[in-house]
């Protein structure tokens, strides 16, 4: 299996998690006299079930991600890299669109509000940290598609 695949089936078994909690939460209490819509005994051996699925294949994956070498470096260490450009394009992001942000005056005499940033400036490097996120995550997909997930 393609470690493509192995993401596509990870977040489908996190999905099934999810809904195997609000099924659970659902039945966790009926009237007095009636019958819940779901087992919820059977829901938690099928919560079990999938969570020991979730857990071998998220440890195939990282063991994977720690062997598989991209230019020497491994390809978990792109995707630390990958989270970090991302969380960190994702704050410049709300700063630029807050400091380039217009504020109205009615009369000469209101408060006047300016930026404490070069807004051009920022907005070149957000650019191009954006076209760097962009090649690093292109990388990462085809070393996703490429590499086989490795056994236990």
């Amino acid at each position: 299996m393609k470690l493509a695949n192995a993401l596509s089936q990870r977040a489908e078994l996190q999905t099934c998690i999810r809904q195997l909690e609000e099924r659970l939460n659902n039945n966790a209490q009926v009237q007095e006299g009636e019958e819940p819509a779901e087992d919820p005994m059977e829901l938690l051996r099928e919560l079990d079930e999938d969570y020991a699925q979730l857990e071998a294949l998220i440890a195939r994956i990282n063991r994977t991600n720690s062997a598989t070498l991209v230019d020497g470096v491994p390809l978990s260490d792109l995707l630390a890299r990958r989270d970090c450009m991302t969380g960190r394009l994702g704050i410049l992001r709300g700063f630029l669109s807050s400091a380039s942000s217009l504020v109205s005056r009615r009369t000469v005499g209101e408060i006047r509000i300016r930026s404490t940033v070069n807004v051009r400036e920022l907005q070149k490097q957000v650019d191009q940290q954006s076209k760097s996120l962009r090649e690093l995550d292109a990388v990462i997909q085809e070393i996703n598609w490429t590499t086989e997930l490795m056994e236990h």
